[in-house]
C-alpha cells in the first residue's frame, strides 16, 4: 500500500505488514522477487469481491461529513445573491448553518475535534470576511488550506514519505515499516500525486476567481469542486491503490482504513 506468502484470512492483526510472518512487525526485506510479482494465493483463500473503496468515504466522515463541509459555503453564496450582495445576512446564514451542523454532530456523538473543527472553520471564514468587508474573503481560508495541502503532498512525495502511507501506516500499526516495502511505497506515492493534483486544480480554478472578486462564481466553484470532486478523488485513489498492490497488501490497507473510520465514528 518484496512480496511473500499471503497472510491467512485470520492473520490480519494490527502491526503486521502483508507478506510477513506474524512474529515480525517490520517490512519484508528486499529479495530477488520482482516488484510486480504477485503474492502467491493460498488455496483456502476465496477471491474477495470489490473492496468498497476500502472505506475511504467513511474515513472522511461519510456522506454527512462531505455535505456539512460544503453546505455552509453554498448557503453563504445563495444568501449573498438573494440579499442583493449584502455581506452580513450571508455571514449570518453561514454561521447559523455551521451551528446546526455542530449540534447535529454533538447529538451523533462525533469526536469533539470534528465538531469544533467544522464550526470553527465556518466561524473563522466569517470573521475574516466581516473584518475586511470583502465577501470573497469568506473563501480565503479555504484557499490557504488547499495551498498547504498541495505543498504537503508534493513535498512528501518528493522525499518519499507519501502522506497517505503515513496515515495508513499509523492506523495499521506498521509505523514507518511500510517504506521498506517497494510495493506499498509505490502505491502510496501514486495516490499522493492524485491528491496533490486535486488541491492544485482547486487552486488553479479558485484563486483567479478570488483575485477577480467573483464571489458568486467562486462560491459555485467551491461547491462543484467540493464533495462531488472529493468522491471522484476517493474513487481514483481506490482504483490506483488496488491496481498497484497484490490482494494481500490491499486487504491490509483496507483494514487500516476501516480502523481509521471506526475511531472517527465508533458508534456506526
Amino acid at each position: 500500500m518484496t512480496d511473500g506468502p499471503s497472510p491467512r484470512p485470520d492473520d490480519d492483526s494490527p502491526g503486521r505488514l502483508p507478506g510477513r510472518p506474524a512474529e515480525h512487525t517490520q517490512a519484508p526485506e528486499r529479495t530477488g522477487v520482482p516488484e510486480h510479482a504477485e503474492a502467491p494465493e493460498r488455496a483456502e483463500e476465496p477471491a474477495e469481491e470489490d473492496e468498497d473503496a476500502f472505506s475511504l468515504l467513511r474515513v472522511f466522515g461519510g456522506w454527512s461529513g462531505l455535505l456539512d463541509a460544503g453546505l455552509p459555503g453554498l448557503a453563504f453564496v445563495v444568501a449573498f445573491t438573494v440579499s442583493g450582495q449584502q455581506l452580513r445576512p450571508a455571514l449570518m446564514v453561514a454561521i447559523a448553518l455551521g451551528v446546526v451542523f455542530a449540534v447535529v454532530r454533538l447529538v451523533r456523538r462525533d469526536p469533539l475535534q470534528n465538531v469544533v473543527g467544522g464550526f470553527f472553520g465556518v466561524a473563522i471564514a466569517a470573521l475574516i470576511a466581516n473584518a475586511t468587508g470583502k465577501a470573497a474573503d469568506f473563501y480565503l481560508p479555504g484557499l490557504f488550506i488547499n495551498a498547504a495541502y498541495a505543498v504537503g503532498y508534493l513535498v512528501a512525495n518528493l522525499v518519499r514519505w507519501p502522506l497517505i502511507g503515513v496515515v495508513v501506516g499509523l492506523a495499521a500499526g506498521w509505523g514507518t515499516a511500510w517504506r521498506d516495502d517497494p510495493v506499498l511505497l509505490r502505491a502510496f506515492t501514486r495516490a499522493g500525486w492524485l491528491w496533490a493534483g486535486f488541491f492544485l486544480l482547486k487552486l488553479a480554478v479558485q484563486l483567479p476567481l478570488y483575485l477577480a472578486d467573483q464571489v458568486v462564481a467562486l462560491g459555485v466553484a467551491r461547491v462543484v469542486m467540493g464533495w462531488p470532486l472529493w468522491l471522484v478523488l476517493l474513487w481514483l485513489t481506490y482504483v490506483v491503490v488496488k491496481g498497484s498492490v497484490p490482494q494481500a497488501h490491499f486487504r491490509a490497507v483496507k483494514q487500516a482504513a476501516e480502523r481509521i473510520a471506526a475511531r472517527q465514528h465508533p458508534d456506526r
